[in-house]
């Protein structure tokens, strides 16, 4: 599959330690990169879901609920957050900061390096349809539920710099219908107009992305 270019190195722990809220719309654009004996796959986050524990009936941490799964989000920012849901493993980023349980779900990657091996792992040839839903990225990148707890400012799984939106729509989460009044909280963002975005919904607002 190649290697990646050498100015493409883990983001900073300090990256992690914005609120959920900004650390979301922050996501998108960056680079998620998993490297394997296989060599190594990555793609741009178009797609991301906040969950704000404990006062969030849709997170997992809703209540303070502290399990073996949730555990993780009890602690520091920048962790990694993997869980099985059916057959398939979801990746988070843990934010908050510690005994703060909230996360952030990646739902879309745009893919960007390491092309074939994703399309071998998914036995698609579609691109589009590659990695555009959170189950589907994990199985395209390789990520498991054995990177659960790892630090994404360390290979083999890591973020890096990607490019900036220059727009990001706004709206409601998906599949969380039994959530109470959570299910209407304006917490997924995704590049607006981006065709790896994993459900194409009307968005709430869109706004421009200031340039610094």
């Amino acid at each position: 599959m190649g290697e990646l270019p050498e100015d493409i190195i883990p983001l900073p722990q300090k990256f992690y330690e914005q609120p959920t809220l900004d650390l979301a719309k922050a996501l998108l654009g960056c680079l998620l990169v998993k490297e394997t004996s296989e060599g190594v796959a990555a793609g741009y986050i178009v797609e991301t879901e906040a969950y704000i524990g404990p006062g969030d009936m849709a997170a997992h941490s809703y209540n303070n609920r502290r399990t073996a799964r949730t555990e993780i989000m009890f602690q520091r920012s920048g962790l990694t957050y993997t869980y099985l849901m059916h057959t398939h493993c979801l990746f988070n980023v843990v934010s908050g900061g510690e005994e703060n349980p909230e996360a952030v779900l990646i739902r879309a990657l745009e893919p960007r390096f390491g092309i074939e091996y994703m399309k071998n792992k998914r036995g698609i040839e579609d691109l589009p349809s590659l990695t555009n839903g959170p189950g589907k990225l994990t199985k395209a990148l390789g990520i498991t539920i054995e990177d659960y707890g790892h630090p994404l400012t360390d290979p083999p799984l890591y973020l890096a710099t990607g490019f900036s939106p220059e727009s990001i729509s706004v709206g409601k989460r998906i599949g969380i219908d039994k959530s109470g009044e959570a299910r209407d909280y304006l917490w997924r963002f995704w590049i607006t107009d981006n065709k790896y975005v994993s459900r194409h919904q009307k968005s709430e607002y869109v706004y421009k992305v200031k340039r610094t």
